[in-house]
């Protein structure tokens, strides 16, 4: 059987704006940044946006649910569902120079009963029977070094994803990219989950784009968004009313 080439991993550094810490996989592209003072709140608007499965489940439940994250960048997402959701979380990370430096830089907790970092490929993990129908919330933002497009991009990978969420379950994803891959992985998207199944923001300034696909595809009404939209605004601070009116299906 041919072994399989070893893989080279980007050194990790990071560097500071003020009062904001940002992580760089030896680029000068940013992988994640963090409020030295506050290091649970999400600094940039897209890792905001990736939380935007919080309107489709009642809030009230979140403390029950699992959390995945694939790709830990900052650990900004793991510590904020850890922390202040305190939901179950898990986050995979291939290259263990990351997770070094959110336990050093960035104040990721250690591991304990209800969050842990798993060192692995994050495609192959997912397949492990313990997360089939596991996952209410699956946040995927894996780019390397270059940050052109996302590493694992394929349908299979998408439907792979599907497999791990519960009924009510939501994969958000950032594609953002600097080649034009965005429709390209709508596409791959919806061939896993089906275009119905399938919300998105318009990018934001610096050019992220978080899409959403439900294991199970609904249209909550607009009242229900809205109520649960101010309850997670006032209690996580989360621009959650903004949303609503900027969140839509891709097939009406």
């Amino acid at each position: 059987m041919a072994r399989k080439a070893p893989i080279t991993l980007p050194e990790v550094n990071f560097s500071e704006e003020g009062p904001i810490r940002h992580l760089h996989l030896g680029s000068e592209w940013i992988q994640g940044s963090m409020l030295v003072d506050a290091p649970t709140v999400l600094v940039h608007e897209y890792i905001q946006r990736m939380m935007a499965w919080m309107l489709f489940m009642d809030p009230h439940t979140l403390n029950k649910r699992q959390a995945l994250q694939l790709g830990l960048g900052a650990g900004s997402l793991t510590k904020f569902c850890h922390k202040e959701l305190k939901m179950k979380t898990t986050a995979i990370e291939l290259n263990p120079q990351v997770l070094h430096a959110c336990r050093g830089w960035f104040k990721l907790p250690a591991d304990n009963s209800r969050m842990q970092v798993v060192l692995a490929d994050a495609s192959e993990e997912i397949q492990q029977d313990k997360w089939l129908g596991a996952v209410d919330a699956l946040q995927v933002d894996l780019y390397d070094e270059e940050a052109a497009a996302p590493v694992l991009d394929s349908a299979e990978f998408y439907a792979n994803c599907r497999a791990t969420l519960t009924e009510e379950g939501c994969m958000t994803v950032n594609l953002f990219g600097r080649s034009s891959s965005f429709d390209h992985s709508v596409d791959k998207i919806a061939e896993a989950f089906g275009e119905d199944a399938i919300w998105a923001f318009k990018a934001t300034r610096e050019g992220n784009t978080v899409v959403m696909a439900q294991r199970t595809p609904s249209r909550p009404k607009r009242a229900l968004m809205l109520e649960r939209a101010e309850f997670i605004q006032s209690e996580w601070g989360l621009p959650a009313d903004k949303w609503v009116r900027v969140f839509k299906p891709v097939k009406s």
